[in-house]
């Protein structure tokens, strides 16, 4: 069960964030998605194998199913293309990286729910709210909502938590022209995506995105409805009233509540059988949702 933990290329430093080490290459950045998982904002001591590989795979997707429609910062995928030194470490790159367009990324986080989990429905069963979105009474865990809702959060820097904030406070932060954009845009997107993923027999329950500008223009960034950033749900499981399957980090969260892990940290050495159970969550989301068989 191998797995990359961090990149090193000689004569390069990226900097590096919970799952992915980023080049900054002047005008563009590389981004490498390792195997390191982040589980309540802490990193583990070992990786997922395949982890990267499958993040990356699963953005690059959607990008490729986004193209046309919303403009985005990837440029490539190949390491050939990769500038020097980079084009001749296939063997740490490979399937796991992207070249993209450096951008100034906007300060706020593009949370999209259509159905009523996680932070959202700990709100709504203390206040009926969501977000400032005040919303029907008597709905029930992980119900679909009655319409999708645009719950942006700030970014937190590492350690930290994101925090949910009113839809009015992203627009003083990025300002309203622009809060606008990115909520009409994320919306969109979402709505496509879950309308594609029905077919393939998941459930989108929500995702985040993240957007840039670049030469005025404002892209999307970052990675794209992935397991990490999404509750991908399989339909055929689903059950409005009670937590669902998913497709993503939660038997590793399920093993650290029964650990009684210190949320503070540091990361723990999670055992093979948990680790072997993730990456089949994760690969499994890979091949349903891009009917392509994953490659070991």
């Amino acid at each position: 069960m191998e797995t990359i933990l961090q990149t090193n290329i000689a004569d390069t430093g990226p900097s590096r964030g919970k799952v992915r080490d980023i080049y900054d290459l002047g005008d563009k950045l590389l981004i490498v998605a390792t195997d390191r998982l982040s589980a309540f904002d802490v990193v583990m001591a070992n990786g997922i194998p395949y982890k990267g590989i499958i993040l990356t795979q699963i953005s690059k997707f959607w990008f490729d199913f986004f193209t046309g429609q919303v403009e985005h910062h990837v440029i490539s995928d190949d390491v050939a293309d990769f500038p020097a030194p980079f084009c001749d470490h296939a063997d740490q790159l490979a399937g796991r990286s992207m070249l993209v367009k450096k951008v100034k990324v906007l300060p706020i986080e593009c949370v999209v729910r259509g159905y009523l989990a996680g932070s959202g429905w700990k709100e709504y069963s203390q206040d009926g709210t969501v977000c400032g979105h005040k919303l029907p009474t008597g709905l029930r865990q992980c119900q679909k909502l009655p319409e999708m809702i645009f719950t942006p959060a700030t970014k937190a820097e590492r350690g930290d938590h994101d925090e949910n904030i009113s839809v009015e406070r992203a627009a003083e932060i990025i300002g309203k022209d622009k809060a606008e954009y990115v909520r009409d845009r994320s919306i969109e997107i979402f709505e496509k995506a879950g309308e594609y993923a029905e077919t393939k027999g998941i459930i989108l329950a929500d995702t985040k995105f993240e957007w840039g500008e670049v030469d005025g223009r404002i892209i999307l960034i970052d990675e794209v409805l992935t397991p990490d950033s999404s509750r991908f749900w399989p339909a055929d499981k689903y059950e409005a009233g009670r937590d669902q399957d998913s497709y993503d980090k939660q038997f590793v969260r399920n093993y650290l509540e029964r650990i009684n892990f210190d949320k503070s940290g540091p990361g723990v050495e999670l055992p093979d059988d948990i680790r072997e159970k993730t990456a089949e969550k994760y690969i499994e989301a890979y091949e349903q949702l891009t009917g392509k068989k994953f490659e070991r």
